[in-house]
């Protein structure tokens, strides 16, 4: 298959002298693109171990890989460093020509060698999201032999699993897939350490911007790269702030000493209303909010409670008031924006429906539960709703209130009743959360299959676990999305799970920014498109 993806031509930016702090200003640079966020989750820069949300963001624009999804629609698979490529008759291999011509920051042509040793360090470094490409089957072991230069401008990528090809086009869409220039990260090689510790705060990559400064908690700075395979980015620069308040966020911004402010509060985007210099802009988020029972419960494994949960939640009434801007309501597992996300909401608030169902299910009088939940904003205010609506049914419960490491482990060792939690993607395909939210091969509490939420909540998931390998390896785009299709209303309708929202991004940005694209995941922010 070939990529037919139009390159795009940008407009060349005048050159900024170099210089790393940046004075209030009455604007900034007309060729420089400057966004104030709190940047304190940012520990590393190396694909291979980056998975926060701030590195997540600025790796994407470092580097490049064999496939990605572009700006122009979040929704479709193109290729990146891949021209083209084919499929085995088997579905077992895929050949992969790489554009000709294309380079990395330092100069050096980028080659098949370079994709192989990319994903081969990713797996034998094994860092957290080592993860997602290991479910190709590979293995320190074997990725050698898996991931096979052929020539300069051809990669073999044999499948060591049971998957759909379209799965494996999207796992090799991630961060962690993310191609490096080998001879430079070989050159800054310590003791066998693949450039490791280099690589944490510099750059060896192919993508619009090449890492000029980092500062942990004080400034990144990244410079266009020339030769970048679409054209030099219209902004020679771009800086990111350290701001760690969201108040001082504004102030910068309604200043015009920053283009972008990322974490305003609701109430600070709507302060910027008749302010015609700033505007509020939003995106939808790949988090989800939902409610989970467990299914060793007594009274919550109950199908009519689970049923009655659904019906009493105050989705509306939340929204419209302290959610307001921050979360939509979404009752599926995968996120709108995302390629076969099912959107519609079929549950609303109807307290006469809730109790009648459970009446139904003949709880005992004085039943009580407990409800876990984050000791932060908005959590606290959705346990509080959700606790006031079971006092409306005549269960009584109490809520828990707990950091997030006291919280997930609870969690993960199924001590919890009711939990008011989150999830989002680990990448851009249904099946990151399709395993979590339809697969259970084991439900024993001895299989300790901490990351799957089915688990989690002592539900086997019956039907929908086969149903959710059967996804993973459809070769058929349109079959597939039909079981996913199916899956999301499987869980919707009989499952441990009562999914009501979904995260909205908001941010605040100068009048004459323009191009500055937010997508669904944490590696979907793109500065090569941004004009002013």
């Amino acid at each position: 298959m070939r990529f037919t993806t139009p390159l795009k031509s940008l407009s060349l930016a005048t050159v900024l002298a170099a210089s790393v702090a940046f004075p209030a200003l009455a604007a900034t640079p007309a060729d420089t693109f400057v966004i104030a966020r709190n940047t304190a989750d940012a520990i590393t820069l190396d694909p291979a171990e980056c998975f926060e949300f701030t590195g997540s963001r600025i790796v994407a624009n470092i580097y490049e890989r064999l496939f990605l999804f572009e700006p122009d629609d979040l929704t479709k698979l193109v290729g990146g460093i891949a021209e083209s490529y084919e499929f085995s008759p088997d579905g077992k291999k895929i050949t992969v020509k790489l554009r000709p011509g294309l380079t990395f920051h330092s100069g050096n042509p980028v080659t098949a060698a370079d994709v192989a040793y990319s994903l081969s360090r990713a797996v034998k470094l094994d860092k957290t999201p080592a993860f997602i490409i290991k479910q190709i089957g590979w293995t320190a072991d074997n990725v050698d032999e898996a991931v096979v230069a052929v020539d300069d401008g051809t990669v073999e990528i044999n499948i060591l699993a049971d998957l759909s090809p379209a799965l494996v086009l999207n796992l090799l869409s991630s961060s962690v897939a993310s191609i490096v220039d080998m001879k430079e990260v070989q050159a800054h090689e310590v003791d066998g350490d693949m450039g490791y510790a280099w690589l944490k705060d510099n750059s060896a990559g192919s993508g619009p911007y090449k890492l000029k400064t980092w500062k942990a908690n004080e400034v990144v700075m990244l410079e266009a790269f020339d030769d970048y395979r679409q054209g030099k980015p219209a902004m020679n620069r771009v800086v990111i702030r350290h701001v760690a308040e969201p108040s001082a966020q504004r102030l910068l911004l309604e200043k015009g000493d920053v283009d972008a402010a990322m974490e305003l509060t609701a109430d600070q985007l709507k302060g910027l209303a008749g302010n015609s210099d700033v505007s509020a802009e939003s995106y939808p988020k790949g988090y989800l909010m939902y409610l989970a029972s467990n299914m060793d419960h007594p009274v919550l494994s109950k199908p009519e409670v689970r049923e009655a949960l659904k019906y009493m939640v105050d989705y509306d009434g939340m929204v419209g008031s302290f959610l307001d801007g921050q979360y939509k309501i979404h009752q599926n597992f995968w996120p709108s924006g995302m390629w076969a996300a099912a959107t519609d909401t079929p549950y609303s608030y109807n307290m006469d429906k809730a109790k009648a169902l459970i009446a139904d299910a003949g709880l005992d009088a004085g039943t009580k539960i407990t409800i876990d939940t984050l000791n932060k904003s908005p959590f606290t205010e959705v346990a509080q709703s959700v606790q006031a609506s079971l006092k409306e049914l005549g269960i009584d419960s109490e809520i828990i209130l707990s950091d997030g490491a006291t919280l997930w482990p609870k969690y993960r060792a199924r001590k919890h009743e009711l939990i008011v939690a989150r999830w989002g993607p680990d990448y851009s395909d249904p099946h990151s959360n399709a395993d979590a939210f339809a697969h259970n091969p084991d439900n024993n509490f001895e299989a300790k299959l901490t990351g799957k939420l089915t688990w989690r909540n002592a539900w086997p998931a019956e039907g929908l676990t086969e149903l959710t390998d059967q996804a993973a390896a459809e070769s058929d785009p349109e079959v597939r999305e039909e079981i996913y299709a199916k899956l999301q209303k499987m869980v919707q309708e009989d499952s441990p799970f009562t999914i009501m929202f979904q995260a909205i991004g908001t941010f605040g940005q100068r009048a004459n920014v323009e191009g500055f694209v937010n997508g669904v995941t944490s590696d979907q922010a793109f500065y090569k498109t941004v004009s002013k």
